[in-house]
């Protein structure tokens, strides 16, 4: 189990080629939000598939501010996923996305992308601090910071199925 102070930026940017980073690993992610927890802790599983091993994984966080938290994370087993899953959040719908980690000037960026859209994604970047300079990758078109947007979070993606403002795919 991990427990750290997770400081975090994200940003909604134009799907990139993929081909013209420096990508370190990929997986796709289905995640379902849980009942908030003790003291409102927001808490959520996610089934992650890597290199074709399925692992679950359980995630409770403390927001301090909408660049910090606290984040504690453990590993669980498939029956235990499952039990979690009858709890989702009331109105949750579970998300999925495709991770994309890659590497530029030593910082390690996790972009997300989602079935609902070709053309964006959210990319962020865990920081030591909070005032950290962000530098990034000349193949990235970053359109805004969404940090603490609430209508960027993955539960609000997941229920808009799409971004805001974009239209709804149909297909």
């Amino acid at each position: 189990m991990s427990t750290e102070l997770e400081i975090e930026r994200k940003f909604l940017v134009e799907m990139p080629d993929l081909a013209l980073l420096d990508v370190r690993r990929s997986a796709h992610i289905r995640q379902t939000y849980l009942e908030n927890g003790d003291g409102g802790s927001q808490r959520r599983v996610r089934m992650v598939t890597e290199n074709g091993t399925v692992r679950y994984i359980y995630t409770e966080k403390v927001f301090y501010t909408a660049v910090t938290r606290k984040e504690t994370e453990f590993d669980i087993g498939r029956e235990e996923y499952e039990r979690l899953l009858e709890r989702p959040r009331e109105g949750g719908v579970p998300i999925e996305k495709d991770r994309i980690c890659f590497f530029y000037k030593e910082q390690l960026f996790e972009l997300d992308a989602y079935p609902f859209s070709e053309d964006l994604a959210i990319l962020e970047l865990e920081l030591s601090r909070p005032d950290q300079e962000i530098v990034f990758p000349p193949e990235i078109k970053v359109l805004r910071e969404v940090t603490g947007m609430e209508e960027y979070s993955n539960a609000a993606l997941a229920l808009a199925g799409a971004f805001p403002d974009e239209p709804v795919s149909c297909g």
